[in-house]
């Protein structure tokens, strides 16, 4: 059994991808700029807010200034709207709840700022159902730098040899095995099979249960 499991959010836990297209796009109208389609936003996501609203942003609008202002106006609106439509994926309560029923150590690792990370697993979740939930920090390279995923595991006392790290992009893939960690990639999130087989992922999971098999199986 993998002792302890690291978690990615948007993408992994929570579908939370028309809730961040709709704002980006909402903001693309507000300042004069292309929309994109939803499905876009599946690679405009992943490495963080500031990120997202540079790479929606026309490459002429891409100042130092003017991506600060447009990030503080994409902050304020998606804090008042990420709960529009944004819901666990199918089966997964359950699963978190098994997972907790058997004794293994959870956390949540995002890219989403740390507040809004925390806000969103709590509601969704429930306070106490993981041991962490950490976001990006002012500070603290966001993923896939390994330096977070390593202060994570100190402060959980987990043991990398039994850990495993779940997420659905090349971007977990990658904050994986920066920490030394293996990867199980999920394929009902924001990318595809063939982008985490290329990313070296050493699981997939095509289904909630198929991820529980893989924990409880623990490393190979």
């Amino acid at each position: 059994m993998f002792r302890t499991v690291v978690f990615d959010l948007d993408g992994t836990l929570l579908d939370t991808l028309t809730d961040l297209a709709d704002a980006g796009n909402r903001l693309c109208v507000r300042r004069g700029w292309p929309t994109h389609d939803r499905d876009a936003y599946r690679y405009f996501v992943g490495n963080g807010i500031p990120k997202l609203v540079e790479r929606i942003a026309p490459p002429e609008e891409r100042d130092e200034r003017t991506l600060a202002d447009a990030l503080a106006d994409f902050k304020a609106d998606y804090g008042a709207h990420m709960r529009d439509t944004t819901a666990p994926y199918p089966g997964i309560p359950e699963l978190l709840e098994r997972l907790n029923a058997a004794g293994v150590q959870m956390a949540v690792f995002s890219n989403k700022a740390d507040a809004l990370a925390k806000e969103v697993t709590a509601d969704y979740f429930g306070a106490d159902r993981f041991a962490a939930v950490r976001g990006q920090r002012s500070g603290i390279a966001p993923k896939p730098d390994a330096a977070g995923t390593l202060a994570l595991l100190a402060d959980l006392g987990a043991d990398a040899a039994s850990t495993l790290y779940v997420g659905d992009s090349n971007v977990d893939a990658a904050t994986a095995h920066n920490a030394h960690l293996p990867c199980c990639g999920v394929l009902w999130g924001f990318r595809t099979r063939e982008e985490l087989t290329e990313a070296g992922a050493e699981y997939l999971a095509e289904n909630v249960e198929q991820l529980y098999h893989i924990i409880m199986e623990g490393p190979q």
